[in-house]
């Protein structure tokens, strides 16, 4: 499937200076208020944002999407910049652009197109362990949950796991200099909001595993950058909103930072960084849990979302931003989780070039927090949780299975952009405990 790109649609109202971008209008007024006839150290630029004609192409995948996350990837396809977009089928309202979206741009990156969880991601390892485990030795599986890593926002380790990452390169700028000692200290650690560690079943059901089909068990977990990674999403959002006063407040959280400058370049070597920092993470989970049960490891999988990717489309370069969105290109595998009293698919990419190889990356939510604080109470919850086998160890009630969209609905609606392969069935779930300010 081809695309023809919309042009950018911007003019220029008067004649300018070299220097200031197309979509933008540069007015200079004299301090008494009258326009000078010419540049003199009195003007002041003014810059005011021009819509582009026709927004840049998107299609989305699913129906009744969240109206506010359609019009959210409708505006972000405004954007000078913006080249392409996609909507998954589990798409909700975010920060900018929403979860579940896909952006595409030209020679800029866009901090909150990214995410302020930096490279979350969902790892699985197969253990070499009876299914049976998870009845007959229930309490072992959770002590080592407990015992290997740590809930809550401010979760951390008094004695710091040992991981490559922390001998990469910090320093490259003050922020990530002084974020080094406290990601170090969180290192292993699992967060709040909608992260988790579950042991369940995964039943392989097709080819493409390196395992027979059957049945195995399996750990699953799903965190991110912790703290470092949010401040350095706090700290390039401001900065890119604040060389962009120009762009209208629907737009706002939308504003981006040019990849040639020294902006651009420095958040996205952070991002990088926050990469390996979140995989580090997943690793030290899993090798501790994995430690502390004396098991080896049959099969490793796991893929990230809430980053962005240098990829060519339809012939041309472009920065790929997916937030709560995972890659699915030909052959990729990958992880789309459901909620605690759901299955989690492993799937194959189909290389859907509409989707710019993209796929939903869970089951998306389908009510806020506060609603869910409300509304809901934990004895219709357990209730669920019960039928389905599942022994919850601690959550809040805003990570309850009723907040999230169906899991099987999500992936029929996405079918000609993932091929299923396994599934996982959860039985143990560790989530922070009800309080936990989100982090996700």
């Amino acid at each position: 499937m081809s695309f023809i790109y919309a042009p950018l649609g911007f003019r220029c109202l008067h004649e300018t200076p070299s220097g200031y971008p197309d979509g933008m209008r540069r007015t200079l007024r004299h301090e008494n208020g009258r326009t000078p006839d010419r540049l003199g150290q009195q003007a002041q630029p003014t810059l005011s944002f021009v819509p582009r004609s026709e927004p840049a192409p998107h299609r989305q995948w699913g129906n009744n999407l969240d109206p506010a996350a359609v019009t959210q990837l409708e505006n972000a396809c405004q954007l000078p910049i913006s080249v392409r977009g996609a909507l998954m089928p589990d798409a909700h309202r975010g920060y900018g652009l929403p979860i579940g979206g896909v952006l595409a741009t030209r020679d800029a990156v866009i901090p909150y197109a990214v995410g302020v969880d930096i490279a979350c991601r969902v790892k699985m390892t197969v253990l070499d362990l009876p299914t049976s485990t998870l009845d007959v030795g229930e309490d072992r599986l959770i002590g080592a949950i407990e015992r290997e890593t740590r809930f809550g926002i401010g979760a951390s380790f008094k004695r710091k796991r040992d991981h490559e990452v922390m001998d990469a390169d910090w320093g490259f700028t003050k922020l990530t200099t002084s974020l080094r000692d406290r990601a170090w200290s969180q290192l292993g650690s699992s967060g709040s909001g909608n992260h988790f560690v579950e042991f369940g079943i995964l039943l392989v059901e097709s080819d493409g595993l390196s395992l027979e089909q059957g049945r195995y068990l399996a750990l699953l977990s799903h965190s991110g950058s912790r703290g470092a990674g949010a401040r350095i999403a706090n700290h390039y959002s401001k900065r890119a909103m604040a060389l962009h006063p120009e762009l209208p407040q629907e737009l706002r959280h939308l504003a981006w930072l040019d990849l040639a400058s020294d902006d651009g370049q420095a958040y996205w070597t952070s991002m990088e960084l926050m990469g390996q920092y979140a995989a580090a993470n997943h690793a030290c989970i899993h090798r501790h849990i994995a430690r502390h049960l004396g098991t080896e490891v049959r099969l490793d999988l796991e893929n990230h979302h809430n980053y962005a990717w240098k990829e060519t489309h339809d012939g041309a370069e472009v920065i790929v931003h997916r937030k709560g969105a995972i890659p699915a290109g030909t052959g990729a595998l990958g992880i789309i989780p459901g909620s605690m009293a759901s299955s989690t698919y492993v799937v194959r990419g189909s290389g859907n070039a509409a989707s710019m190889n993209s796929a939903a990356h869970g089951a998306g939510r389908v009510m806020s927090r506060s609603k869910a604080r409300k509304t809901l109470d934990w004895r219709d919850a357990r209730s669920r949780l019960q039928s389905r086998r599942v022994t919850l160890v601690s959550a809040g009630i805003d990570e309850a299975p009723e907040v999230y969209k169906d899991i099987d609905g999500v992936m029929a609606a996405q079918a000609d952009l993932v091929e299923p392969l396994a599934r996982f069935e959860p039985r143990i779930v560790k989530m922070a405990p009800s309080g936990e300010p989100p982090e996700d």
